[in-house]
Order: C-alpha cells, then structure tokens, then sequence
C-alpha cells in the first residue's frame, strides 16, 4: 500500500502532462475541400495550393498549426478565385464542425479531426470599364485587358505592367502606378479597372559609377561597355552594357542598378558592381572510332590576363591514339582584346601549329594571324584577318612540296539553335570565305566553305526532332596539285559521313588519293527520347567530291548509315554512340563506331 502512493503521484504528474500538451499533440487529419460547380482545374488549384488539405505534406500536425493554416487558407483561397475571375466568392473552413475564422488561438482544442473547405464560387465577372491611362505611344495592352473579357487579377497586373513598360521603353524611367480604382458590380457580375500611370519625367543616361572587387581596370570596363551617357533612358540599351560585359567571359556577376532618385538636370546614374570568374580554367575532352582511335583535346583559359578583361584560351590536341594513322596533333593559341576598338568589336591575335597524318597525306602546317571581331547580336558575329601560313606537305602529288601562303580569311557565324550541344530547333550557320595569295612561286586563290544546320521537333516538345545538314566547300583558281592538301577537300569519318572511314573519298591520282576542289555532304538524323535521359538515333549521311571547283556528274560519292544512343549528361551534352555501315560507294570496309560528347551535329 505504501508503494502505491508514488505511483499515485506519478499518473497524476502524467495526467497534468498529457492535458497541458494536448493542443500540441500530433493528429490524424481527415481534410476535404468541395466547389459546387467549379471545373476540375480550379478545383485542383485549389486544393494543391490550401495549407489545410496539404497539412501532411508541409508537416503541419498540431491544433495550432492547422488553425493557423486554416486561417491564412481564406485569403490564400479568395485571391485564388479572384486569379480565375470569381470576385463574390464564398469560402467557408470548419474544423470540426467549427469555423475556424470564430476561433480563438487562445483557446486552441485539445483535437482536430476534420477538416471541410467548402467554396461558392460564384458568377465569372466580365471586365466593364478596363483603361490604363496615360499610356505611352505604341504601347500594347494585353488582349485580355478589355470590356467584355473575363476579368482576372492577372490580367490587371499585365495590363499595369505594359503601360509602366511603354513609358520606361520611352524614356521615362520612373514611371510608376499613380493610383488604381477597382470596383466589382456584383448586380451584373462586372469589373470595372481604372488604371492611373504617373510617367515621370524623360530622362537620359548620366554616368556609371564602377564599384565591387574586380582586377579588370576601370577604363577597360567603360570602353567594352559603351555606356550610353547622354542618350535617352532605355532599358534596351542597359541590357546591351550588360551584355556587352558579360560576353568577355571575365566576370562572374554584373550588376547594373539604376539610381533611385535622378539628377537635378534630368540625367540618371548607374552603379555597376562585378565580381570575377577565377583567372583559370582547364577543360577536357575525349572521341572515339572504331578505326581512328581515340582523339583528346585539352583547352586552358587565362582571363583578364593583362587587366583589361583579355582571355587567352590554349588548345592542344592529340589525334589517332591507337588507330590505323600515325599519332598526329595541334597546339593553337588564340588571344582576345575586348577593349581595343569599340563596345562591340574586339581584335584578336591567333596562332596554329599542326601535323596532320592521314592515310592519303602528311602535312605541317604553322600559322600567325592578327584580326577583328564585330558582334552583331548574341547569335550572330563576323570577323576578319590578316595572317600568314606555311605548310609543308607529302601527298599523292609528290613529296616534299612546301606552300607559302598570305591569307586573309572571313568568317560569319549565325546561331539561331535552343542549345549548342542538343538542339530541338532553330538553325546555325557558318560561313567561310578565305582569299589566299601565293608567296614564293606558290599559286594564289580563294576558298569557300559552308556549314549549314537545321532542327524542328514537330510539335512535340523535343521527343521527337528532325536534324539536318549541309556541308559545301569550293577552292577556286588554282589546280589541285598547286594547292596545299589541307585546303583541300575529303569526304568520310565523324564529321561528313559515318560508316565511311575518315577522309577516305577524294580523286584517285596515280596509285594514291588526293583532295578535290569541291565537296557536298549530307546529313539526317531522326533523333526520338525514349525516356527523359535515353535517346535513341537514326542517321544517313552522303558525299561528294570532285576535281573541279564545282561538282559535276562525274564526281565520286559514298554513303553511309546507322543508329546510335544518346545519354542526356546535363548542361554537357549527351553522351554519344553510334554505329554506322556504308551504304554505298568505293571506300567502306565494314562496321564503324563512334563515341563522343554533344550530338553529331
């Protein structure tokens, strides 16, 4: 008896507990949310975005919690309707039977069982009077925004957002929502939305104040951004300054704010803020072939290198590790002056040494360049150069023939494509157009190159995508053997025609094959996802080489075809392989497989 007093005192202390921790207690929610007449969508809208009938999944288990859910659910839940054009709309949350916007978090019960959301949504209203004024000229307003539409809180955010745009884009930078008056007749289930825009006045670029931790010098940053001091406010033309800067590959954020109050003369400062990217970055990079062997290259970057946002960019390659040809390579430098010439333009230095060894040819080239670049846009650039080269070549039209060259090369490039490693639409095009003038006896001429890519998905959102391909090139002026032969053209391998071995179409000469004077390649590949990772490949590739600078009929052609997988690797590209079979022509011996990074083309 004695020892049943302790126990006594123990189960009341745990009685006192369990009733002072009740309304903390983990509860079983029974949840339900019910809208007589509302479609499906809004219904399930609704309940994926209510904290009450997802309580379980956001973690909520106690009375409070689910109180304090319900309670920030009716405000969650009307804006909701308002987003779906319902402005007399009805929601009612019982707990327990209870409403739960008549109860106190005072008095919070020891347990919440149930959870029913009704909601009445009411009549759709229809804009009545719908007006933003003043509006700037030329500015749109979203169809959706008009008498007689369903009237949605979106649709005046969008609204209120093109005519504060229309004035920014015409120089009012301030411009700013002076008032708005929004009425809901609910007689006739109308909305009136008045709209009142306050432009402010028009001002014009003052100056850019440079600040954060950059070693790119400050006078470099203001000729490579061209910052438009003067010139009418435009929110395009800040865009380009951070364009501009960011395209150097040297910063790592750029920050362009404007001022919150402008200057007394009508001019608005900015404060740009940067922040570099390491000095240094080395990349890697790994094909194989079933007949080439394997191909590594290797690039090494240096950014701001002299403090004026320079990028010197390193390239080796080692080439046919392992296959039929003799190990070959290239060690390239090229060098890019952002800041010499103006906010878009930028000169570079270039610089090439390769050995190339084929089954048809052995060359050395070396050569030095000095040009200009003009970036018209993200997807569009030119440039142009001036340069030297000189090559020393064993082909099938004698050994030992050495090529002494000025050439002054221009190049266009055009990309219009969603993604430069996995395109599912757009095109690209690359254009090459290389005059080259004969030194020391060596003849004079001009070669002509065209790369041509095209994608569509059909339709289906990149499940399935159409990918096509041209390839032309023509030299012109010399003869064949007057050329040196990596001017010249061959068909086969990876790059032209799978299933064909690498450069193995050209022009017989003697018992050997040299390059011909033009060439057409053709490529098509049916690309289809199996899952979101796995893709699967069908492909046809054709070309055409010929001894003129033009193909004619009696040109040598071969074809080749296969299937491959594609794995998704992220921002890196798939991951690629394919096996391809000559279909027809001279030079195919047998299977052939291809594994590499980044789609064919």
């Amino acid at each position: 008896m004695q020892g049943s007093k302790p126990q006594g005192r123990v189960r009341r202390w745990l009685s006192v507990a369990v009733v002072a921790l009740a309304p903390n207690l983990a509860m079983a929610l029974e949840t339900s949310l019910t809208a007589p007449g509302a479609s499906k969508e809004l219904v399930d809208r609704l309940k994926e975005t209510s904290s009450v009938t997802t309580a379980e999944e956001r973690g909520l288990d106690t009375p409070l919690e689910i109180l304090s859910a319900a309670l920030s659910d009716y405000r969650t839940l009307v804006q909701i309707l308002y987003d779906e054009g319902y402005f007399s709309p009805v929601v009612s949350i019982k707990l327990d039977g209870q409403e739960a916007a008549e109860m106190s978090s005072l008095t919070v019960p020891a347990k919440i069982d149930r959870a029913a959301i009704t909601v009445e949504t009411g009549p759709s209203f229809k804009f009545g009077t719908a007006t933003v004024q003043p509006l700037a000229p030329e500015t749109v307003l979203p169809e959706e925004f008009a008498t007689g539409r369903l009237a949605t809180t979106g649709a005046i955010q969008q609204a209120t957002s093109a005519g504060v745009q229309g004035w920014r884009d015409a120089g009012h930078a301030k411009a700013g929502v002076a008032g708005q008056r929004v009425i809901a007749r609910h007689a006739q289930a109308q909305l009136d939305a008045q709209i009142e825009l306050d432009p402010g006045r028009r001002l014009t670029f003052g100056k850019m104040f440079i600040k954060g931790d950059s070693d790119v010098r400050h006078r470099s940053i203001e000729k490579i951004a061209g910052f438009p001091s003067g010139e009418v406010y435009s929110p395009e033309k800040i865009q380009r300054v951070g364009t501009r800067l960011r395209r150097t590959g040297t910063f790592n954020v750029v920050s362009l704010q404007e001022r919150e109050t402008p200057n007394p003369d009508g001019t608005l400062d900015f404060d740009a803020t940067f922040e570099d990217l390491p000095k240094r970055r080395l990349t890697f990079g790994v094909e194989v072939a079933s007949r080439d062997g394997v191909d590594v290259t290797a690039t090494w970057t240096h950014r701001n290198m002299f403090k004026r946002a320079e990028r010197l960019r390193f390239e080796a390659a080692i080439r046919n590790i392992g296959g039929a040809e003799d190990i070959d390579g290239r060690i390239g430098l090229r060098l890019d002056q952002p800041d010499r010439l103006g906010p878009d333009d930028n000169t570079f230095w270039s610089a090439l040494l390769e050995r190339r060894n084929t089954e048809n040819y052995n060359v050395s080239v070396a050569s030095l360049a000095y040009g200009a670049r003009r970036t018209f846009s993200d997807n569009l650039y030119a440039e142009a150069s001036a340069g030297f080269q000189l090559s020393d070549a064993d082909d099938a039209y004698g050994s030992g023939r050495k090529f002494r060259y000025l050439i002054v090369p221009f190049r266009s490039e055009w990309d219009q494509r969603d993604s430069k490693v996995s395109a599912t639409r757009g095109f690209y095009l690359d254009s090459q157009v290389m005059p080259f003038v004969g030194i020391s006896g060596t003849d004079t001429g001009i070669r002509l190159f065209f790369d041509g890519r095209a994608y569509t998905s059909l339709g289906t959102g990149g499940r399935i995508v159409l990918a096509g391909r041209a390839q032309l090139g023509s030299v012109i002026g010399p003869p064949a053997d007057g050329v040196t032969p990596d001017f010249l053209f061959f068909s086969g391998g990876a790059g032209t025609v799978r299933g064909q071995p690498f450069e193995s179409l050209g022009i017989p000469v003697g018992t050997g094959i040299a390059g011909g004077k033009s060439f057409i390649g053709l490529s098509g590949e049916v690309r289809g996802k199996v899952t979101d990772s796995l893709s699967l490949v069908g492909f046809y590739d054709y070309g055409v080489v010929d001894t003129s600078s033009f193909i004619g009929s009696g040109a040598e052609d071969h074809s080749g075809a296969g299937i491959g997988v594609r794995y998704d690797l992220g921002g890196f590209g798939p991951l690629r392989f394919d096996l391809a079979y000559p279909v027809s022509g001279p030079t195919g011996d047998g299977l052939q497989f291809y594994i590499g990074i980044g789609q064919a083309f």
